[in-house]
């Protein structure tokens, strides 16, 4: 570790503001949604298998979106695309509440659409952030980005069960739609700077945008697999206190917790400039974050699980930061946007896997066993990708022959 200053305060400049309050307003929507459709649909006659279908439509709608969105994201009317796609969000998730008596496959289509408007905007956002501050700041800047992500997941379960139940049922919907028409207003004040594009034609014909995104194809997986090996002790949690006779409501609080702990974490890891390049930093925090997750199915009572949770939560964050900035080092400038859009994608896939997958396990095998057999995949997913993530060795090519006298004269 070095002994650089911390200097967020090196952050707190009017455009970085302007994008923190941009990113808050859009990404809080997002945060909310599922569980925000679960309490929309669960007094219809639909109940809570309406609400699960609509989490899902949603999620399957960013996991569309974002790739289809975010490859098409051009510099010079980025910030108009990405605030036409939170505009159209905005309206999809205020028709929500307003048409929550029409038939299933009506509602099903806006909570798609709410899901696949905006999906673009993370990455978006993200490759924005990266070209508003300069080199030295990137990292502070991603792990700035990271902290305010995990108080908006910590914080939005809470917000939206006291809307739903304390106002009425689509309340935290249409708290989301005027959170994402703000954002979309305040993105056209934003000045950034014009994004990279490539030197020359020649180089879009020879390395096509489509060539250029799969090229990060292994920090995608690395992202995806870390993401799903945290989800499984997320999804698994509820029957892993109720397998060892613990109230189940401690799963809120703890996950809640968990997100704290992860901000923390992003908070940290921007204090300082730390040794070794990000795709070692990265393989450490995750093998460390496994450790922990493992943890979490030997430790006894409610205090073991906390104790193992809470620094999961607080390394893996490091994970995510270290895999934007891979990504970031791995692709060139004009594709970040896109890149970060379709890791974006991937991660969703991911999460959605593994909640079909641990429900398959838990037919199968104890909730320890779940965690565990979750993790065991994830470092194995994660081996593949690090071996392809590594750099060729460096090849030793014959130098020119030494000239001799008659080569001289000729």
């Amino acid at each position: 570790m070095s002994s650089a200053r911390p200097s967020y305060r090196e952050l707190l400049t009017r455009e970085l503001s302007l994008w923190a309050a941009i990113s808050l307003a859009g990404r809080a929507p997002v945060a909310m949604a599922p569980l925000a459709l679960v309490f929309l649909a669960r007094q219809s006659p639909g109940g809570y298998t309406l609400g699960a279908s609509l989490a899902s439509a949603y999620v399957l709608g960013e996991v569309v979106g974002a790739p289809l969105l975010g490859t098409r994201l051009s510099g010079g009317r980025q910030r108009l695309q990405l605030s036409a796609g939170l505009m159209a969000g905005a309206l999809a998730f205020g028709a929500l509440p307003l048409a929550h008596t029409a038939p299933s496959p009506v509602l099903l289509a806006l909570a798609f659409l709410a899901g696949a408007a905006p999906a673009a905007c993370p990455g978006g956002l993200r490759a924005m952030l990266t070209r508003l501050v300069n080199e030295d700041l990137v990292s502070r800047a991603l792990s700035a980005e990271a902290t305010l992500t995990q108080c908006v997941w910590a914080a939005a379960p809470g917000l939206v069960v006291i809307l739903a139940l304390q106002v009425y049922p689509g309340a935290p919907l249409v708290l989301g739609a005027v959170l994402m028409a703000t954002a979309s207003l305040l993105l056209l004040r934003l000045e950034e700077p014009e994004a990279a594009q490539p030197a020359a034609s020649a180089e879009r014909s020879s390395a096509p945008m489509t060539r250029t995104l799969l090229s990060g194809w292994p920090v995608y997986l690395t992202s995806a697999a870390a993401m799903a090996m945290l989800a499984t002790a997320e999804l698994v949690l509820p029957a892993l206190l109720e397998d060892r006779h613990i109230a189940v409501g401690w799963s809120g609080l703890l996950l809640a917790g968990f997100s704290l702990a992860s901000a923390a974490g992003a908070f940290c890891y921007g204090l300082r400039t730390w040794p070794g390049s990000v795709r070692v930093q990265s393989l450490v925090f995750l093998a460390v974050t496994a450790g922990w997750v493992c943890l979490i199915t030997l430790l006894p009572g409610l205090a073991g699980i906390a104790v193992a949770l809470l620094p999961a939560g607080f390394f893996q964050s490091g994970v995510m930061v270290t895999r934007n900035l891979s990504l970031r080092e791995r692709l060139p400038e004009h594709a970040h946007a896109a890149a970060y859009s379709v890791m974006y994608a991937v991660q969703g896939v991911g999460y959605s896997l593994t909640a079909s997958l641990s429900a398959v396990a838990l037919n199968l095998a104890s909730p320890s066993a779940a965690i565990l057999g979750g993790v065991g995949i994830t470092l194995l997913i994660t081996a593949v990708s690090a071996a392809a993530e590594r750099p060729p060795k460096p090849t030793v090519t014959p130098g020119p022959p030494l000239s001799t006298g008659a080569d001289q004269r000729g």
